[in-house]
C-alpha cells in the first residue's frame, strides 16, 4: 500500500469494517509481537502521552494511527495499570474529531485537578491550503471514564514561532502549575518555552519566556520536552532534532537527550548550574521519552521504542512501535540512573544459572556480572551458527558494544548497526530484558542504558557465551497477562 496524504488523513469513520478486519488479520500473522511491552492493538504506536496517576490507577496513553504502520491521522489510546508493568487498554480514545484537532491529537501530558484528569495536548489542524496550525488544547476525563474536550485554545502559536510548536508538558513546582512547549523559532532554531497557569487555572496560561538551559541553538526543533524533578534537581528530557554532532555525537536519526540542573528558577525561566548534554539512551531506539513526578515524588519515565522517519520490518504486518519498560529516575554522584520499576520482578517465573542455551522463548531477563579488566561477548537471539544480537562487555577498555547486524531482518542500516557506550574499568553488572523483538540493557543498575528493536528469524532463539566468563541468572518471564 502506498501511504498517500489522502490515505493518511482519511477520516476514521470512512474506513470500512472489511478494511479494519484485514488489518487485524495481517497483524495476527506477525512473528514479532511483544509479550510484556505495550504495543498497538492495530497500526502505529508512537509517543507516550498523558502519563499520570488518577483515580487509583496509573494512566498512560499511546499516540496511535490505527490503520497501518504509517504516520497519519493520530489519536490517543488510553491504558491503565495497577503496577506500572501490566497495562490494559480501557477503550477510551482521544479522537481527532473537533475543529481544534481535526488533523490529529498530537502529543501532550496530564495532571489531576480535583476529581478530574486534565489532558493537555497539541491539536494539529490543516487549512484548505494544507498549512498547519498547532493549538495547545485540553480535555477533561472524569472518574467514570467520560471525556469532555475544552472548547478553546489554551496556548496559541506564538508570533515568533513556526508551525512546529507542540508537545505541552504540565508540571507542578512549589504549588504552582507550569507548562513547557517545544518549538522552532523563525530562524529555524529549536527552543523550549515556559508558561505559567494564572491562579493555577489550567485554562489560563501566560508566557514566562524561553527556558534557559544553555541551549546551543544547533537543533532545528525541540520535540517532547519534559521537566521532571529528582529530589530538588530538575532534569530536562528532550529530543533536539538536527542537533550538531559536534555538540554531542549520536548515531540515530534523531536523539533523545537530557540535562540536569542544580535547581529551577521559574521567575527567570532558568535551569541553574545546568550540566553538559547527555545521551539518555545509547541504543538504537528510544525517543519521545515522557516523564512525570508521581504523587509520592518519584520521577518515572517511559519511551517510544521507535523513531520518526524510519521503516521497520513489522510494517508489512501493519504494526510498528512499542513502549519501553517504565523506569524510575535517580541521581547518584551527579549521574542520572534509569532503572525499571520494582514490580517488573513479578514477571519472573523460573530461574537458572546463566549458561549457553540452544532454545529459549525469547522472553526473559538476565542478571549478569563481569569482573574488572575482563572482556566478554554474549550472543542473544542466537541461531545454531552463533548469529544474533552481539553484546560485548569490554571492561578492560571501558566500553560496551551492541551489534545487531546478525540479528534477524536488517533495517535502518544507514544509521549503523552497532552502538557503544563508555563505562569504568571496574566490576560491572548488566540487567537485560529480551521480549521477542525488543531488548533493553541496563548497565550498573541503570547508569547507562541501551534500548532497541530486533526482528529475529524463526531459528534465532538461543543464548551463546562466545567469550569470557560472565556469571549470573537467567529468569524466564511469565507473560500470561498480556501488556494490552
Amino acid at each position: 500500500m502506498e501511504w498517500t496524504t489522502e490515505l493518511r488523513y482519511k477520516r476514521y469513520e470512512d474506513w470500512t469494517e472489511e478494511e479494519k478486519k484485514q488489518i487485524k488479520e495481517n497483524m495476527a500473522n506477525s512473528p514479532w509481537h511483544t509479550h510484556y511491552h505495550v504495543e498497538p492493538k492495530t497500526g502505529l504506536l508512537n509517543d507516550p502521552n498523558g502519563f499520570s496517576y488518577f483515580n487509583g490507577k496509573w494512566i498512560l496513553f499511546y499516540q496511535n494511527f490505527p490503520f497501518g504502520a504509517a504516520h497519519g491521522l493520530k489519536s490517543w489510546v488510553q491504558l491503565e495499570s495497577d503496577d506500572l508493568v501490566h497495562f490494559k487498554e480501557t477503550g477510551l480514545k482521544v479522537l481527532p474529531d473537533t475543529p481544534l484537532d481535526s488533523h490529529g491529537a498530537y502529543s501532550g501530558s496530564a495532571m489531576q485537578f480535583d476529581d478530574e484528569l486534565f489532558l493537555f495536548y497539541t491539536g494539529n489542524v490543516r487549512d484548505e491550503n494544507w498549512i498547519r496550525h498547532p493549538y495547545q488544547i485540553g480535555a477533561l476525563l472524569d472518574q467514570d471514564g467520560n471525556l469532555k474536550k475544552i472548547d478553546q485554545i489554551l496556548i496559541d502559536q506564538p508570533e515568533d514561532a513556526t508551525d512546529h510548536f507542540r508537545d505541552p508538558q504540565i508540571f507542578k513546582f512549589k504549588d504552582q502549575y507550569y507548562a513547557i512547549v517545544g518549538g522552532q523559532d523563525l530562524e529555524k532554531k529549536g527552543f523550549v518555552r515556559l508558561y505559567k497557569a494564572v491562579n493555577n487555572d489550567y485554562t489560563n496560561w501566560v508566557e514566562v519566556g524561553d527556558l534557559d538551559f544553555n541551549n546551543d541553538r544547533t537543533a532545528y526543533m525541540m520535540e517532547c520536552p519534559n521537566l521532571v524533578f529528582v529530589g530538588e534537581q530538575p532534569v530536562l528530557l528532550y529530543c533536539p532534532q538536527g542537533l550538531d554532532k559536534a555538540v554531542l555525537d549520536y548515531d540515530n536519526i534523531y536523539p533523545n537527550m537530557y540535562k540536569i540542573g542544580a535547581s529551577f528558577d521559574p521567575e527567570q525561566a532558568r535551569l541553574v548550574d545546568v550540566s553538559e548534554l547527555h545521551n539518555l539512551d545509547y541504543g538504537f531506539e528510544a525517543y519521545a521519552t515522557q516523564g512525570f513526578n508521581t504523587p509520592d515524588g518519584r520521577a518515572l519515565t517511559v519511551s517510544w521504542l521507535g523513531l520518526p522517519d524510519v521503516a521497520y520490518p513489522s510494517d508489512r504486518f501493519d504494526h510498528q512501535g512499542a513502549f519501553s519498560l517504565v523506569k524510575e529516575l535517580t541521581i547518584q554522584d551527579g549521574k542520572l540512573y534509569q532503572y525499571p520499576v520494582e514490580a517488573v520482578k513479578e514477571l519472573r517465573s523460573t530461574s537458572s544459572e546463566f549458561t549457553n542455551k540452544e532454545t529459549t522463548n525469547n522472553c526473559y531477563e538476565l542478571e549478569l556480572a563481569f569482573e574488572a579488566n575482563s572482556k566478554s561477548e554474549i550472543i542473544l537471539l542466537a541461531d545454531k551458527e552463533g548469529k544474533g544480537l552481539s553484546i560485548t562487555f569490554d571492561i578492560a577498555n571501558g566500553q560496551v558494544i551492541v551489534d545487531r547486524s546478525q540479528a534477524g531482518e536488517q533495517y535502518a542500516q544507514e544509521f549503523g548497526t552497532t552502538r557503544t557506550c563508555p563505562i569504568e574499568n571496574q566490576a560491572t553488572t548488566a540487567t537485560i530484558f529480551i521480549d521477542n523483538s525488543i531488548f533493553e540493557i541496563f548497565i550498573n543498575k541503570g547508569e547507562k542504558v541501551f534500548s532497541g528493536r530486533v526482528f529475529p528469524h524463526a531459528d534465532q532463539t538461543g543464548i551463546l557465551i562466545k567469550s569470557g566468563t560472565p556469571t549470573g541468572t537467567y529468569y524466564e518471564l511469565d507473560y500470561g497477562r498480556k501488556a494490552h
